[in-house]
């Protein structure tokens, strides 16, 4: 969405942006941006051009990347021309910005690849292209270009905790037990071709954003089936939800049937090979379905191989073993389908959130503590 600041923005169509997309769903968007140029400066009275305006990226709710692309399709966005310097006016104006609104949770970056900015909550604003210098003395009154190029805007989904399984291990009907969100369940793989956000509610008002995202398969680090696109939005998790089948999974009758114990190590091993740094997060474990015939047995051997899963590796090939195994705050049993162990799940996600916040408060106050140890020495 493209805002005008304080008056027109000139528009000119450009090619049309490159986009990824789950069906419908734009979760990467390539536009070009172009800053005002500057305006002329006044040699005889020794008057300053206008500079030229700039193109901001601007985070506002309610809008997606789909509703940039389907509203301004194959264009530009370039922001205002600085004004000349006159008898009337020596100090040119600056010429008009130009705001384009974009969802929260947007990392923009140009063609290299280099960051740019962020925008992690409403009302976050990066600038993407500058506008041009107004003629003065310094140019011999002559102005410069406004800054163009292109850049991406990468969505990557801002939740509490983000729901991560193979394809039909239940992630979508446990999110639509767990909180009011409506996504499309169904009795075969990859019904979430698009990911859903789903609200927790507490009696005392608290809200938790849970993620339900595209099932991962094996190969997934390698962008094999949803790939790059799930393992992207696990970043900006706080916390990693793993749902599992206490039964196993098996993606079609071609492939190997994996036990629970394997499925957690494979999933722990796509997340490792995309991204280390995702295994630092803290998990909480729900085991699903068990409400199935033997899940019970099933589960206490899951149970007893959690204990030391090191012991257990042998069992699997060497090219499926983690590096470390993910230590799990909170493992909980459960059935989307009878609502069995819903409410315990509920509460400790809630809590091992909270002991999450709790830790990194005290690491603030003991950086704040030691910055003004720090202070005090310096100065005595």
């Amino acid at each position: 969405m493209v805002r005008r600041v304080s008056g027109p923005v000139v528009m000119v169509r450009c090619g049309l942006p490159v986009l990824k997309k789950y069906g419908s769903f734009i979760d990467n968007l390539r536009i070009y941006v172009r800053g005002g140029s500057g305006g002329m400066g006044l040699l005889r009275l020794g008057g300053e051009g206008g500079k030229g305006g700039d193109v901001w990226v601007v985070a506002q709710d309610g809008v997606t990347l789909k509703k940039i692309k389907d509203k301004y399709p194959s264009k530009r966005f370039v922001a205002g021309v600085g004004a000349n310097s006159s008898i009337r006016s020596l100090k040119g104006a600056k010429g008009n910005d130009c705001e384009i609104h974009a969802p929260v949770g947007i990392s923009i970056t140009n063609d290299d690849g280099q960051v740019i900015g962020e925008l992690n909550k409403k009302g976050d604003r990066v600038i993407i292209a500058h506008g041009g210098r107004g003629g003065s003395f310094v140019t011999n009154f002559l102005p410069s270009k406004g800054q163009s190029r292109i850049i991406r805007m990468d969505l990557k989904l801002v939740a509490d905790s983000g729901l991560v399984g193979f394809p039909n291990a239940g992630k979508s009907s446990l999110l639509s037990q767990l909180s009011h969100a409506k996504p499309k369940i169904a009795d075969y793989p990859f019904t979430t071709m698009r990911p859903e956000i789903g609200k927790l509610m507490y009696s005392d008002y608290k809200q938790i954003s849970v993620a339900d995202l595209p099932g991962l398969i094996e190969g997934a680090h390698l962008n094999k089936g949803m790939g790059h696109k799930f393992l992207k939005h696990v970043e900006r998790t706080k916390q990693l939800l793993f749902v599992v089948d206490v039964t196993g999974f098996q993606l079609s009758y071609k492939a190997p049937l994996r036990t629970a114990f394997e499925a957690i190590q494979l999933l722990t091993k796509e997340l490792e090979l995309y991204k280390v740094e995702l295994l630092s997060k803290r998990a909480v474990l729900a085991v699903n379905k068990m409400d199935l015939e033997n899940a019970e047995e099933k589960f206490k051997d899951l149970m007893q191989q959690l204990q030391k899963p090191e012991a257990f590796y042998h069992l699997l090939p060497e090219e499926m073993r983690p590096l470390r195994p993910v230590q799990f705050q909170h493992i909980i049993p459960v059935s989307a389908s009878t609502k069995y162990g819903i409410e315990e799940l509920k509460n400790c996600i809630r809590k091992s959130l909270d002991d999450q916040d709790d830790l990194e408060n005290e690491q603030y106050r003991l950086e704040k503590l030691q910055s003004l140890h720090s202070s005090t020495f310096k100065y005595t």
